[in-house]
Protein backbone atom coordinates (compact mmCIF):
# COMPACT_ATOMS: atom_id res chain seq x y z
CA UNK A 1 0.00 0.00 0.00
CA UNK A 2 0.67 3.43 -0.08
CA UNK A 3 -1.27 6.10 0.24
CA UNK A 4 -5.33 6.68 -0.21
CA UNK A 5 -6.22 7.75 -3.95
CA UNK A 6 -8.33 11.30 -4.01
CA UNK A 7 -10.04 10.45 -7.07
CA UNK A 8 -12.03 7.45 -5.17
CA UNK A 9 -12.96 10.12 -2.53
CA UNK A 10 -16.51 10.28 -4.22
CA UNK A 11 -17.28 6.29 -4.66
CA UNK A 12 -15.48 4.88 -1.89
CA UNK A 13 -13.90 6.47 2.07
CA UNK A 14 -10.39 7.41 1.79
CA UNK A 15 -9.26 6.29 2.92
CA UNK A 16 7.82 -20.19 19.65
CA UNK A 17 5.29 -23.26 21.48
CA UNK A 18 8.74 -24.78 22.17
CA UNK A 19 10.36 -21.78 22.56
CA UNK A 20 7.42 -19.63 24.31
CA UNK A 21 8.21 -22.22 27.31
CA UNK A 22 12.09 -21.29 27.31
CA UNK A 23 11.55 -17.75 27.24
CA UNK A 24 10.85 -16.08 30.91
CA UNK A 25 7.24 -14.46 31.29
CA UNK A 26 5.87 -16.06 27.96
CA UNK A 27 1.83 -16.53 28.63
CA UNK A 28 1.62 -19.71 28.21
CA UNK A 29 -1.36 -20.54 25.98
CA UNK A 30 -4.70 -21.24 27.07
CA UNK A 31 -5.79 -23.20 24.10
CA UNK A 32 -4.97 -25.04 20.73
CA UNK A 33 -5.66 -21.48 18.56
CA UNK A 34 -3.59 -19.43 20.98
CA UNK A 35 -0.67 -21.66 20.78
CA UNK A 36 2.52 -20.37 19.46
CA UNK A 37 4.58 -23.10 16.65
CA UNK A 38 7.83 -22.40 15.73
CA UNK A 39 8.18 -21.87 11.98
CA UNK A 40 11.25 -22.41 9.13
CA UNK A 41 10.95 -22.14 5.66
CA UNK A 42 11.79 -24.52 3.28
CA UNK A 43 10.48 -23.92 -0.54
CA UNK A 44 10.53 -27.27 -2.33
CA UNK A 45 12.76 -26.97 -5.12
CA UNK A 46 10.36 -27.74 -7.88
CA UNK A 47 8.88 -24.28 -6.98
CA UNK A 48 11.86 -22.70 -7.90
CA UNK A 49 12.64 -24.70 -10.90
CA UNK A 50 8.52 -23.54 -11.82
CA UNK A 51 9.31 -20.10 -11.10
CA UNK A 52 12.55 -20.14 -13.70
CA UNK A 53 10.73 -22.07 -16.47
CA UNK A 54 7.97 -19.25 -16.12
CA UNK A 55 10.55 -16.68 -16.58
CA UNK A 56 11.91 -18.27 -19.44
CA UNK A 57 8.99 -19.09 -21.04
CA UNK A 58 7.53 -15.01 -20.80
CA UNK A 59 5.96 -13.46 -23.56
CA UNK A 60 6.70 -10.42 -23.69
CA UNK A 61 5.19 -7.33 -25.19
CA UNK A 62 6.87 -4.83 -27.47
CA UNK A 63 8.63 -2.07 -25.89
CA UNK A 64 7.19 1.03 -24.80
CA UNK A 65 6.50 4.39 -27.33
CA UNK A 66 8.52 7.40 -25.07
CA UNK A 67 11.82 6.50 -23.96
CA UNK A 68 10.77 7.12 -19.91
CA UNK A 69 8.86 5.08 -17.82
CA UNK A 70 5.67 7.43 -18.08
CA UNK A 71 4.10 4.35 -20.14
CA UNK A 72 5.09 2.30 -16.58
CA UNK A 73 8.09 -0.11 -16.11
CA UNK A 74 9.94 -0.37 -19.41
CA UNK A 75 11.13 -3.51 -21.15
CA UNK A 76 14.82 -3.08 -20.85
CA UNK A 77 14.22 -3.09 -17.32
CA UNK A 78 12.20 -5.62 -17.12
CA UNK A 79 14.47 -7.63 -19.53
CA UNK A 80 17.42 -7.51 -17.15
CA UNK A 81 15.59 -8.67 -14.35
CA UNK A 82 14.41 -11.64 -15.80
CA UNK A 83 17.81 -12.64 -16.92
CA UNK A 84 19.44 -11.77 -13.58
CA UNK A 85 16.21 -13.77 -11.61
CA UNK A 86 16.58 -16.65 -13.67
CA UNK A 87 20.17 -17.26 -13.97
CA UNK A 88 21.73 -15.75 -11.38
CA UNK A 89 19.14 -14.85 -8.35
CA UNK A 90 19.45 -17.12 -5.30
CA UNK A 91 16.44 -17.55 -3.21
CA UNK A 92 17.74 -20.24 -0.83
CA UNK A 93 20.35 -17.09 0.80
CA UNK A 94 17.00 -15.17 1.89
CA UNK A 95 15.72 -18.09 2.92
CA UNK A 96 18.76 -19.01 5.13
CA UNK A 97 18.76 -15.77 6.33
CA UNK A 98 15.32 -15.91 7.60
CA UNK A 99 15.54 -19.54 8.77
CA UNK A 100 18.49 -17.90 11.26
CA UNK A 101 15.75 -15.53 13.11
CA UNK A 102 13.61 -17.21 15.54
CA UNK A 103 10.16 -17.27 13.89
CA UNK A 104 6.51 -18.30 14.61
CA UNK A 105 3.09 -18.63 13.69
CA UNK A 106 -0.34 -18.30 15.93
CA UNK A 107 -3.60 -18.00 14.64
CA UNK A 108 -5.72 -15.05 15.43
CA UNK A 109 -9.38 -14.68 14.65
CA UNK A 110 -9.27 -18.03 12.73
CA UNK A 111 -6.05 -16.86 10.57
CA UNK A 112 -2.45 -18.07 11.35
CA UNK A 113 -0.26 -14.96 11.60
CA UNK A 114 3.77 -15.79 10.66
CA UNK A 115 6.02 -13.48 12.70
CA UNK A 116 9.62 -12.78 13.54
CA UNK A 117 10.25 -12.08 17.38
CA UNK A 118 13.59 -11.31 18.64
CA UNK A 119 13.88 -10.30 22.37
CA UNK A 120 16.99 -8.21 23.02
CA UNK A 121 19.13 -9.08 26.80
CA UNK A 122 18.65 -6.12 27.90
CA UNK A 123 16.29 -6.16 30.95
CA UNK A 124 13.24 -4.07 30.56
CA UNK A 125 13.38 -3.47 26.46
CA UNK A 126 10.75 -1.29 24.77
CA UNK A 127 8.61 -4.00 23.16
CA UNK A 128 7.77 -2.98 19.88
CA UNK A 129 5.25 -4.36 16.61
CA UNK A 130 6.73 -3.14 13.59
CA UNK A 131 4.17 -3.77 10.21
CA UNK A 132 5.56 -3.38 6.58
CA UNK A 133 3.36 -2.40 3.37
CA UNK A 134 2.81 -3.09 0.27
CA UNK A 135 4.54 -3.98 -2.07
CA UNK A 136 6.87 -4.82 0.60
CA UNK A 137 7.07 -7.49 3.64
CA UNK A 138 9.02 -8.61 6.44
CA UNK A 139 12.15 -8.35 4.25
CA UNK A 140 11.75 -4.45 4.68
CA UNK A 141 12.52 -4.57 8.57
CA UNK A 142 14.99 -7.47 9.23
CA UNK A 143 18.19 -5.45 8.87
CA UNK A 144 16.81 -3.26 11.85
CA UNK A 145 16.50 -5.70 14.21
CA UNK A 146 20.07 -6.33 15.53
CA UNK A 147 20.59 -2.52 16.28
CA UNK A 148 16.85 -2.57 17.97
CA UNK A 149 17.87 -5.49 19.75
CA UNK A 150 21.32 -5.32 21.27
CA UNK A 151 22.19 -1.34 20.88
CA UNK A 152 25.46 -1.18 22.06
CA UNK A 153 27.09 -3.52 19.23
CA UNK A 154 25.83 -0.94 16.95
CA UNK A 155 26.86 2.42 18.32
CA UNK A 156 23.89 2.62 20.73
CA UNK A 157 23.21 2.80 24.71
CA UNK A 158 21.79 0.18 26.61
CA UNK A 159 18.61 2.04 27.24
CA UNK A 160 17.98 2.08 23.23
CA UNK A 161 17.15 -1.64 23.51
CA UNK A 162 13.70 -3.03 22.33
CA UNK A 163 11.99 -6.40 22.26
CA UNK A 164 11.05 -6.35 18.13
CA UNK A 165 8.06 -8.36 16.85
CA UNK A 166 7.72 -8.38 12.90
CA UNK A 167 4.56 -9.79 11.51
CA UNK A 168 3.48 -10.60 8.30
CA UNK A 169 -0.02 -8.91 7.19
CA UNK A 170 -2.58 -11.48 6.89
CA UNK A 171 -2.46 -12.11 2.94
CA UNK A 172 0.84 -11.48 2.59
CA UNK A 173 4.25 -14.07 2.86
CA UNK A 174 3.92 -16.48 5.21
CA UNK A 175 0.59 -15.52 7.07
CA UNK A 176 -2.33 -17.01 6.16
CA UNK A 177 -4.95 -15.59 3.50
CA UNK A 178 -8.16 -13.94 5.06
CA UNK A 179 -11.45 -15.71 3.57
CA UNK A 180 -13.89 -12.61 4.75
CA UNK A 181 -13.40 -8.95 3.42
CA UNK A 182 -13.27 -7.40 7.10
CA UNK A 183 -9.51 -7.77 7.40
CA UNK A 184 -8.56 -3.75 7.57
CA UNK A 185 -6.25 -1.61 8.87
CA UNK A 186 -8.60 -1.91 12.16
CA UNK A 187 -8.92 -5.81 11.99
CA UNK A 188 -5.28 -6.23 11.94
CA UNK A 189 -4.35 -3.46 14.94
CA UNK A 190 -6.65 -5.67 17.25
CA UNK A 191 -5.12 -8.58 15.86
CA UNK A 192 -1.50 -7.24 16.76
CA UNK A 193 -2.80 -6.27 20.51
CA UNK A 194 -4.01 -9.88 20.66
CA UNK A 195 -0.59 -11.16 19.25
CA UNK A 196 1.78 -8.72 22.07
CA UNK A 197 -0.67 -9.86 25.15
CA UNK A 198 -0.25 -13.55 23.79
CA UNK A 199 3.28 -13.35 23.87
CA UNK A 200 3.56 -11.95 27.20
CA UNK A 201 3.83 -7.69 26.74
CA UNK A 202 1.27 -6.06 29.04
CA UNK A 203 3.07 -2.82 27.55
CA UNK A 204 4.30 -1.62 23.90
CA UNK A 205 4.73 0.43 20.81
CA UNK A 206 4.33 0.49 17.26
CA UNK A 207 5.90 1.49 14.64
CA UNK A 208 4.59 1.59 10.86
CA UNK A 209 5.34 2.90 7.00
CA UNK A 210 2.75 2.61 4.27
CA UNK A 211 0.18 0.19 5.14
CA UNK A 212 1.70 0.07 8.53
CA UNK A 213 1.39 3.53 9.32
CA UNK A 214 -1.90 3.20 8.90
CA UNK A 215 -2.08 -0.12 11.30
CA UNK A 216 -0.03 2.11 14.04
CA UNK A 217 -2.82 4.72 13.36
CA UNK A 218 -6.13 2.46 13.93
CA UNK A 219 -3.89 0.85 16.41
CA UNK A 220 -3.73 4.22 18.56
CA UNK A 221 -7.53 4.85 17.74
CA UNK A 222 -8.22 1.87 19.13
CA UNK A 223 -5.86 2.70 22.20
CA UNK A 224 -5.78 -0.64 23.84
CA UNK A 225 -5.21 -0.56 27.59
CA UNK A 226 -0.89 -1.58 26.52
CA UNK A 227 -0.22 0.47 23.81
CA UNK A 228 1.98 3.53 24.90
CA UNK A 229 2.45 5.38 21.24
CA UNK A 230 3.38 4.97 17.64
CA UNK A 231 6.04 5.95 15.44
CA UNK A 232 5.09 6.71 11.51
CA UNK A 233 6.84 7.72 8.37
CA UNK A 234 3.84 8.40 5.81
CA UNK A 235 1.05 10.24 7.31
CA UNK A 236 -2.18 8.83 5.60
CA UNK A 237 -5.17 11.08 7.52
CA UNK A 238 -5.09 13.98 5.33
CA UNK A 239 -6.94 17.26 6.08
CA UNK A 240 -10.20 16.54 4.42
CA UNK A 241 -10.14 20.09 2.06
CA UNK A 242 -6.95 18.70 0.46
CA UNK A 243 -8.56 15.17 -0.66
CA UNK A 244 -11.41 16.76 -1.53
CA UNK A 245 -9.36 19.67 -3.83
CA UNK A 246 -6.78 16.20 -4.86
CA UNK A 247 -9.78 14.27 -5.93
CA UNK A 248 -11.17 16.99 -8.18
CA UNK A 249 -7.61 17.87 -9.75
CA UNK A 250 -7.97 21.76 -8.52
CA UNK A 251 -5.74 24.09 -6.90
CA UNK A 252 -4.58 23.73 -3.53
CA UNK A 253 -7.15 24.99 -1.40
CA UNK A 254 -7.20 28.26 0.05
CA UNK A 255 -5.25 29.17 3.09
CA UNK A 256 -2.10 26.95 2.48
CA UNK A 257 1.06 27.47 3.78
CA UNK A 258 4.07 27.20 1.59
CA UNK A 259 5.04 23.82 3.12
CA UNK A 260 1.24 22.44 2.56
CA UNK A 261 1.16 24.13 -0.51
CA UNK A 262 4.16 21.60 -1.89
CA UNK A 263 2.91 18.82 0.42
CA UNK A 264 -0.59 19.03 -1.87
CA UNK A 265 1.52 19.22 -5.35
CA UNK A 266 3.13 16.02 -4.45
CA UNK A 267 0.25 14.50 -3.08
CA UNK A 268 -1.76 15.18 -6.27
CA UNK A 269 0.84 14.05 -8.84
CA UNK A 270 1.34 10.66 -7.29
CA UNK A 271 0.96 7.18 -9.34
CA UNK A 272 -2.61 6.11 -9.17
CA UNK A 273 -3.20 2.98 -10.96
CA UNK A 274 -2.49 -0.10 -8.86
CA UNK A 275 -4.27 1.97 -6.40
CA UNK A 276 -7.54 2.17 -8.23
CA UNK A 277 -7.24 -1.11 -9.32
CA UNK A 278 -6.54 -2.84 -6.17
CA UNK A 279 -8.50 -0.58 -3.97
CA UNK A 280 -12.40 -2.02 -6.73
CA UNK A 281 -10.79 -5.25 -8.67
CA UNK A 282 -8.04 -6.87 -6.64
CA UNK A 283 -9.42 -10.11 -7.66
CA UNK A 284 -9.27 -9.61 -11.60
CA UNK A 285 -5.21 -8.39 -11.44
CA UNK A 286 -5.06 -11.55 -9.25
CA UNK A 287 -5.06 -13.71 -12.19
CA UNK A 288 -2.33 -11.98 -13.96
CA UNK A 289 -0.22 -11.88 -10.79
CA UNK A 290 -0.82 -15.88 -10.12
CA UNK A 291 0.36 -17.01 -13.45
CA UNK A 292 3.64 -14.40 -14.84
CA UNK A 293 6.23 -14.54 -12.62
CA UNK A 294 7.20 -10.84 -14.70
CA UNK A 295 3.76 -9.43 -14.75
CA UNK A 296 3.91 -9.47 -10.87
CA UNK A 297 7.38 -8.51 -11.00
CA UNK A 298 6.49 -5.40 -12.87
CA UNK A 299 3.31 -5.30 -10.66
CA UNK A 300 5.82 -4.68 -7.72
CA UNK A 301 7.80 -2.75 -8.95
CA UNK A 302 5.71 0.05 -10.47
CA UNK A 303 3.49 1.75 -7.94
CA UNK A 304 5.63 5.28 -7.46
CA UNK A 305 7.73 7.07 -9.63
CA UNK A 306 10.53 7.74 -7.22
CA UNK A 307 10.72 4.03 -5.73
CA UNK A 308 10.47 2.56 -9.54
CA UNK A 309 13.44 4.75 -10.20
CA UNK A 310 15.45 3.59 -7.56
CA UNK A 311 14.45 -0.37 -8.28
CA UNK A 312 15.39 -0.02 -11.58
CA UNK A 313 18.57 1.80 -10.99
CA UNK A 314 19.32 -1.18 -8.45
CA UNK A 315 19.44 -3.24 -12.00
CA UNK A 316 21.64 -0.88 -14.29
CA UNK A 317 24.41 -1.47 -11.07
CA UNK A 318 23.41 1.39 -8.92
CA UNK A 319 21.89 0.70 -5.60
CA UNK A 320 19.91 2.97 -3.71
CA UNK A 321 21.23 2.66 -0.12
CA UNK A 322 20.53 -1.31 0.67
CA UNK A 323 17.82 -1.88 -2.29
CA UNK A 324 20.15 -4.09 -4.32
CA UNK A 325 18.89 -6.08 -6.58
CA UNK A 326 19.09 -9.30 -5.10
CA UNK A 327 17.33 -7.20 -2.21
CA UNK A 328 14.51 -6.25 -4.61
CA UNK A 329 14.04 -9.84 -6.13
CA UNK A 330 14.10 -11.49 -2.49
CA UNK A 331 10.84 -9.49 -1.91
CA UNK A 332 9.27 -10.24 -5.13
CA UNK A 333 9.93 -14.11 -5.08
CA UNK A 334 8.68 -13.95 -1.53
CA UNK A 335 4.86 -12.90 -3.18
CA UNK A 336 5.39 -15.25 -5.80
CA UNK A 337 6.81 -18.26 -3.66
CA UNK A 338 3.36 -17.77 -1.53
CA UNK A 339 1.20 -16.50 -4.17
CA UNK A 340 0.22 -13.59 -2.32
CA UNK A 341 -0.09 -10.73 -5.18
CA UNK A 342 -4.38 -10.93 -4.83
CA UNK A 343 -3.82 -11.78 -1.25
CA UNK A 344 -2.18 -8.59 -0.43
CA UNK A 345 -4.14 -6.90 -3.35
CA UNK A 346 -7.35 -7.41 -1.30
CA UNK A 347 -6.01 -5.34 1.54
CA UNK A 348 -6.82 -2.19 -0.38
CA UNK A 349 -10.81 -3.37 -1.37
CA UNK A 350 -10.77 -3.72 2.10
CA UNK A 351 -9.71 -1.06 3.54
CA UNK A 352 -11.39 1.54 1.13
CA UNK A 353 -14.45 0.63 2.91
CA UNK A 354 -14.10 2.58 5.93
CA UNK A 355 -13.14 5.62 6.77
CA UNK A 356 -10.35 6.03 9.03
CA UNK A 357 -10.76 9.97 10.93
CA UNK A 358 -10.58 11.04 14.70
CA UNK A 359 -7.93 12.49 16.22
CA UNK A 360 -5.18 10.01 17.92
CA UNK A 361 -4.10 11.06 21.52
CA UNK A 362 -1.63 8.24 22.14
CA UNK A 363 1.89 9.39 22.05
CA UNK A 364 2.75 9.71 18.91
CA UNK A 365 6.18 10.37 16.43
CA UNK A 366 6.70 11.30 12.95
CA UNK A 367 9.71 11.30 10.85
CA UNK A 368 9.97 13.01 7.48
CA UNK A 369 12.02 11.14 4.90
CA UNK A 370 12.37 12.99 1.53
CA UNK A 371 12.26 10.64 -1.05
CA UNK A 372 8.83 9.86 0.37
CA UNK A 373 5.77 10.45 -1.58
CA UNK A 374 4.78 13.31 -0.01
CA UNK A 375 6.56 15.38 2.08
CA UNK A 376 3.69 16.14 5.14
CA UNK A 377 3.72 19.54 7.09
CA UNK A 378 3.98 19.03 10.71
CA UNK A 379 1.14 21.85 10.59
CA UNK A 380 -1.25 18.20 9.17
CA UNK A 381 0.76 15.83 11.16
CA UNK A 382 0.03 17.88 14.20
CA UNK A 383 -4.18 17.84 13.46
CA UNK A 384 -4.12 14.42 13.61
CA UNK A 385 -1.52 13.62 16.46
CA UNK A 386 -2.60 15.91 19.40
CA UNK A 387 0.12 14.53 21.10
CA UNK A 388 2.78 14.99 19.04
CA UNK A 389 6.47 13.96 20.96
CA UNK A 390 8.73 14.19 18.00
CA UNK A 391 8.76 15.37 14.98
CA UNK A 392 11.95 15.42 12.57
CA UNK A 393 13.13 15.50 8.60
CA UNK A 394 15.81 13.55 8.08
CA UNK A 395 18.34 13.90 4.96
CA UNK A 396 18.17 10.71 2.91
CA UNK A 397 15.33 7.93 2.32
CA UNK A 398 12.41 7.46 0.53
CA UNK A 399 9.35 5.27 0.38
CA UNK A 400 11.45 2.60 1.72
CA UNK A 401 12.88 4.19 4.25
CA UNK A 402 13.92 1.27 6.59
CA UNK A 403 15.12 -1.10 3.83
CA UNK A 404 16.67 1.57 1.97
CA UNK A 405 18.29 3.27 5.27
CA UNK A 406 18.46 0.91 8.14
CA UNK A 407 20.69 2.66 10.16
CA UNK A 408 19.09 5.92 10.15
CA UNK A 409 15.71 4.42 9.94
CA UNK A 410 17.02 2.84 13.72
CA UNK A 411 18.38 6.28 14.89
CA UNK A 412 14.83 7.68 14.53
CA UNK A 413 13.07 4.84 16.34
CA UNK A 414 15.57 5.63 19.31
CA UNK A 415 14.98 9.49 19.64
CA UNK A 416 11.15 8.80 18.47
CA UNK A 417 10.19 6.47 21.03
CA UNK A 418 12.55 7.76 23.88
CA UNK A 419 10.20 10.13 25.59
CA UNK A 420 8.22 7.47 25.63
CA UNK A 421 10.07 5.57 27.91
CA UNK A 422 10.68 7.74 30.28
CA UNK A 423 6.87 8.53 30.81
CA UNK A 424 6.15 4.82 31.08
CA UNK A 425 8.93 3.54 33.23
CA UNK A 426 6.66 2.08 35.58
CA UNK A 427 4.82 0.45 33.03
CA UNK A 428 7.79 -0.66 31.00
CA UNK A 429 9.29 -2.64 34.25
CA UNK A 430 6.54 -4.39 35.23
CA UNK A 431 5.75 -5.46 31.56
CA UNK A 432 5.75 -9.02 31.46
CA UNK A 433 8.96 -10.63 30.03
Amino acid sequence: MKKSISSLAKVLPIVTVMFAGLQAGAQVAKSSDEAIHPFKIHIPESQIQDLKQRIRSTRWPEQETVTDQSQGVQLATMKTLARYWEKDYNWRKVEAKLNALPQFTTKIDGVNIHFIHVRSKVPNALPVIITHGWPGSILELIDMIGPLTDPVAYGGKPEDAFDVVIPSIPGYGFSGKPTTPDWNSYHIAKAWDTLMNRLGYTSYVSQGGDWGARVSESLARIAPKGLIGIHTNLFLTLPPEVVKAAGAGEAAPAGLSEDEKFAYEQWKKRTRGYFIEQATRPQTIGFSLAETPIGLAAWLLDHDPHSYEQMAAAFNGHPFGSLTKDAILDNITLYWLTNSGASAGRLYWNEARIVAQGEISVPAAFTVFPGEVYKAPRSWVERVYTNLVYFNEVDKGGHFASWEQPQLFVKEMRAAFRPMRTTNKQALGSSIR
